[in-house]
């Protein structure tokens, strides 16, 4: 069947003429979660594409007016995620469409579009690479001409309890200590043996993946959102990302990594802050280290906030929430 012939005639637009029972001014009014597919470029200049989610948002700056024009909304964000690679420039053109088709009903519009990053990383020591997922959120919002721009990303990485370490290295020499009385001597091929044997090894300090979930507030007039770069301080700084393609060699190597980091959710969380606070193009964030511990049900967490003025400290309701 073809489309119905169209036929002239005036529509009720209700959200236009009928006027609010109850007046009032409303600091948000919009879609949340479209669903469209987002492009980027990659810093080695190809071009990947991604399923998203878009929340869309207007303020509804005249107490009478009933509603504002979701369908526009709608539009905007189909037209301008579909003309090409996003970019700071291209969220900032979305928030201005936002306006223009509002009229006098807004003076602020935000945008947050959310979806996996994905990347293929290096094995520790083979030749191997494999695909890793990184939850991204790109906020924008602009508000009385100045538009703000922030990124929020999530990274996994091993975390191993320094007490737990402390503990299990107590229990190994108290178990050396009844296996070599101090009288008999050591036998060095003896001794050996035993390092490698479970019955030398009883205990192990216990390990968790654990999730550093990080909010920056980057320069607008950047040409990219610098998703890489981010992921790439955070990991360094962190030093025991999880891992995709994993052979025995890589998986040694990463048991060493645990063993000289040993850290809590406040070291976690401090090494974050000192690689962030070192990067020059971050302008604010907010960072949450949490540890999804192996020996409890809940989660060891710290957080930090770079917190400048004007900043995460003084304007966290700019941007909406994250999920947790």
């Amino acid at each position: 069947m073809g489309r119905l012939p169209k036929v002239a005639r005036v529509m009720p637009d209700i959200a236009k003429e009928a006027r609010a029972t109850v007046a009032g001014r409303l600091d948000w009014v919009g879609m949340d979660r479209i669903e469209v597919p987002l492009s980027l470029q990659q810093p080695d200049g190809r071009i990947v594409t991604a399923p998203a989610r878009v929340s869309a948002f207007v303020d509804l700056q005249r107490p009478e007016v009933r509603g504002i024009h979701m369908s526009r909304l709608y539009l905007h964000v189909d037209r301008a995620l579909g003309e090409g690679p996003l970019t700071p420039a291209s969220l900032r053109a979305l928030l201005e469409g936002f306006l223009a088709s509002h009229g006098d009903l807004s003076s602020r519009a935000l945008v947050r579009i959310e979806f996996d990053h994905m990347l293929r990383r290096p094995a520790l020591v083979s030749d191997n690479t494999g695909w890793r997922s990184y939850p991204v959120a790109v906020s924008g919002l602009l508000d009385g001409g100045q538009y703000s721009l922030e990124v929020a990303l999530q990274v996994q990485y091993s975390s191993t309890c320094p007490c737990s370490a402390a503990l299990a290295r107590q229990l190994i020499q108290e178990k050396f200590l009844g296996d070599f009385p101090a009288e008999e001597g050591l036998d060095y091929q003896r001794v050996l043996a035993w390092l490698g044997s479970e019955q030398g090894i009883v205990a192990t300090p216990h390990s968790q993946r654990s999730t550093a979930a990080l909010r920056v507030r980057l320069d607008p007039a950047r040409d990219d959102f610098a998703l890489l770069a981010l992921i790439d301080r955070v990991e360094g700084a962190l030093r025991t990302p999880v891992q995709a393609a994993v052979k025995r060699e890589d998986e040694q190597a990463f048991a060493r990594l645990n063993g000289a980091n040993l850290m809590f959710c406040e070291d976690a969380a401090r090494r974050i802050q000192a690689a962030l606070n070192a990067d020059p193009e971050v302008l604010d964030f907010w960072a949450r280290a949490a540890h999804h511990e192996s020996l409890h049900p809940h989660d060891a967490v710290a957080v930090t906030t770079k917190g400048v003025a004007g900043g995460y400290v003084a304007a966290s309701d700019c941007m909406i929430p994250l999920h947790d």
